[in-house]
């Protein structure tokens, strides 16, 4: 049986990936990932207090957008498994693919491209250069 990794952060494009994880990949076993970024995700710096408030909120709100997600991989009759981890989205995505031993990453993209892609690179092209099994990326339809 195959186990694919499926990172989702609660995008249009993130369900894209999903969506096509459990087409192509029926007999699979999910990781469904949400990775906590605090680098792009905190601009209360400084406030005290402020920080562990932000990440609970960001991690509750993880936890459920994975819940819902688990319950519709469950109703294709798919088993899946949650993770939420904190980092940078791209190291931590390899790391999973890693430590779970998955045979695939399924993924989706902003799909920008030109200077756009350039100035604020692209998660999805760190994880294919650096991933140690197959990575498909999911355009946003």
């Amino acid at each position: 049986m195959k186990h694919v990794l499926v990172p989702l952060d609660g995008s249009g494009r993130a369900e894209c990936a999903l969506e096509h994880a459990m087409e192509a990949f029926p007999e699979a076993r999910l990781t469904l990932l949400t990775v906590i970024d605090p680098a792009s995700g905190f601009a209360g710096a400084g406030a005290p207090g402020t920080a562990e408030v932000w990440y609970e909120s960001a991690r509750e709100q993880a936890e459920a957008r994975l819940a819902e997600a688990r319950d519709r991989a469950a109703t294709e009759g798919m088993a899946a498994e949650t993770r939420v981890e904190t980092g940078r989205p791209a190291r931590v995505i390899v790391d999973c693919a890693e430590e779970e031993g998955v045979d695939q990453v399924v993924m989706g993209s902003h799909g920008r491209e030109g200077v756009s892609r350039l100035l604020l690179g692209s998660v999805a092209e760190t994880v294919v250069r650096r991933s140690p099994v197959p990575v498909t990326v999911v355009r946003y339809r």
